[in-house]
């Protein structure tokens, strides 16, 4: 039986570890834990959009229950996907300083649509 070792492609060894995308890497899942406590934290006053619901305006409150949703849930979700595909990416010493920042990004951009889908049920409001 003959066996073809060029057949198989070059042979690499594993890939070498960047301690700095490592550290950056850390740093950034850090803040972007903090930057999801913060936006969990500032979801329940959207709440408040509700003020002038009652008598004098009616208020679609199933758009802002829904935006409260997207707002509440949607950026944690995010940011746990971005810290799941982080650890992948450095488990294969990939690259991987740039996930949480684009994680970061877009959980904001979750809570802003949550907000202005909350803001939009009030009729006459603005963002």
């Amino acid at each position: 039986m003959t066996t073809y070792a060029a057949a198989q492609g070059p042979v690499h060894g594993p890939r070498p570890v960047r301690t700095w995308d490592l550290v950056l890497s850390i740093v950034l899942l850090s803040l972007s834990v903090l930057l999801g406590l913060l936006l969990l934290v500032m979801s329940p006053f959207l709440v408040m959009a509700s003020d002038p619901c009652g008598a004098a305006f009616e208020c679609d409150s199933d758009l802002m229950g829904a935006g409260f949703l997207v707002a509440l849930i949607g950026p944690p979700l995010v940011l746990v996907a971005g810290i799941v595909t982080t650890i992948v990416l450095l488990v294969q010493r990939r690259l991987a300083f740039w996930v949480p920042l684009v994680a970061s990004a877009v959980a904001i951009g979750v809570f802003v649509l949550g907000a202005a889908i909350v803001i939009s049920g009030v009729p006459g409001a603005t963002f």
